[in-house]
């Protein structure tokens, strides 16, 4: 294999070790092209056979893959802490704005038409606040997922007629289903949501003229998710939806899985960072990808176990 392949690394000496030491060994940063293909920075793992009688196993993982599984691991234990503020911050702030909205209402009893515009302003976006702390409140609350074996294109096609009905009504969807795929283990009602909030900004972000949104699933045995505990999870089960809308910035596209960022205007900035949560929640893992005419977020997640079935 080795012959095949350059590693821009002094392998010899890293494989000897693993061989006499029986223990795994890691190289990061390292170019690993083959044959006339351009080389791809890797982190390489090294690891010895059990009982191979010197083999050795090595595990070669791109490194902007592995930059996107931190960036996004990073933003949900991010949105776990903002959410957990802000929560807080929602049942102190309703209070006041209660009031607010009550001597509003008040003052406007005694006053001439043209000042009550002002008043009326003062109600409704106190009112709108409210409506907004109320998302923050719910999504804080968000419980437990109640898991269990789930065929996902049946989701997919139940989130789909909704949409299609609803929000989706002038865009064209395109499926592109790998029949194959086995059950996944998920809470239904709560992947519902995730996805009706993945079809909901593929058609925003199309605008009013419409465009095309494909959902493609697909099987990709390689990508495993290491939990904190060291523990790690395969997540093979692969959905795709992708828009052909004019694209995030490259501003938002780093930070759109955080709480309060929004690319849209008047957009709350919560429900991407509630789809990312409730992936998480489920051990799976979501990432976005984003170039002017396409833009692509892709859910991996693990196969549901067998005694589950």
């Amino acid at each position: 294999m080795l012959d095949r392949l350059s590693i821009e690394a002094n392998i010899g000496d890293t494989l000897d070790r693993v061989r006499h030491d029986q223990g795994s060994m890691f190289l990061n940063n390292v170019d690993v092209g083959a044959g006339h293909a351009s080389p791809v920075e890797c982190n390489v793992q090294i690891a010895p056979v059990v009982g191979g009688a010197g083999e050795v196993l090595l595990m070669f993982e791109p490194r902007h893959i592995a930059v996107k599984l931190g960036r996004s691991l990073g933003a949900k234990t991010a949105a776990r802490s903002a959410i957990g503020m802000a929560e807080m911050l929602a049942h102190e702030i309703k209070n006041p704005l209660a009031g607010i909205t009550g001597a509003a209402q008040l003052l406007s009893m005694g006053l001439e038409p043209e000042d009550q515009e002002l008043t009326d302003l003062i109600v409704v976006e106190s009112r709108r606040i409210v409506a907004l702390l109320e998302q923050v409140e719910q999504f804080g609350n968000l419980p437990p997922p109640v898991r269990r074996a789930v065929n996902i294109h049946d989701l997919l096609d139940r989130a789909q007629k909704s949409a299609e009905v609803g929000f989706a009504a002038r865009m064209r969807l395109i499926e592109d289903y790998d029949p194959s795929l086995p059950n996944t283990f998920v809470d239904p009602d709560q992947f519902m949501q995730v996805f009706l909030n993945l079809l909901k900004n593929a058609a925003e972000a199309a605008g009013p003229e419409g465009g095309t949104i494909r959902i493609r699933t697909f099987y990709d045995h390689a990508l495993r998710l290491r939990r904190t505990d060291g523990t790690g999870t395969g997540l093979p089960l692969q959905v795709e939806i992708c828009d052909d809308g004019p694209g995030l910035s490259p501003e938002i596209a780093a930070q759109v899985f955080e709480p309060f960022v929004s690319g849209r205007e008047n957009g709350t900035g919560l429900g991407l960072a509630l789809v990312s949560k409730i992936i998480a929640d489920h051990d799976g893992w979501i990432s976005v990808d984003s170039v002017p005419g396409e833009t692509r977020f892709r859910i991996s997640l693990p196969v549901a176990p067998k005694d589950k079935e």
